[in-house]
């Protein structure tokens, strides 16, 4: 592999790690933020004010930012049963097929949703109770989308160049 290419595979999963870090902590809050919740709605008679809504925005974090490190370690369902079965040079262009369409979902998907946060930021839409702009969180969903774009890249080049 080129020099390029290593920092560009160095950048991917730095980039995917610190992303699934986050999602780590924003998995945490969401946890302490739903058992502040039941233990002040059940014992003192007072729930978090929007503490649903918090829930739900946690929860995109935790989505969006841990599929690229989901993507580096191979952890999403792939069906090899029939791939496996072709010879090495027919499951290698499969493999790069896949990388490729897997680059143009996700770069959809990013383009999408950043045309969309541009939208919801234009508008001010914000939740009901707590009212909290809904657009960072599309844009956060767009950022991650990029994040694995590039993982998927960088799987994709590794693929090409293995013997």
């Amino acid at each position: 592999m080129s020099s390029k290419t290593k920092n560009l595979e160095k950048l991917a999963l730095s980039l995917s790690n610190w992303l699934n870090w986050v999602a780590g902590a924003a998995l945490v809050a969401m946890l302490c933020l739903v058992v502040a919740d039941i233990i002040g709605a059940r014992l003192f008679k007072w729930p978090i004010p929007g503490g649903i809504e918090m829930v739900g925005f946690l929860g995109v974090i935790v989505v969006a930012f841990s599929i690229a490190q989901t993507q580096v370690v191979r952890g999403h369902i792939d069906v090899e049963f029939l791939v496996t079965r072709f010879s090495t040079t027919v499951q290698k262009a499969i493999a790069c097929v896949v990388y490729s369409f897997g680059m143009l979902l996700f770069a959809l998907i990013a383009w999408r949703s950043y045309d969309f946060a541009r939208r919801l930021q234009a508008t001010g839409e914000v939740s009901m109770t707590q009212e909290i702009p809904f657009y960072p969180f599309v844009y956060c969903i767009a950022f991650s989308c990029v994040s694995v774009l590039l993982v998927l890249l960088v799987q994709l080049l590794r693929e090409m160049t293995r013997a």
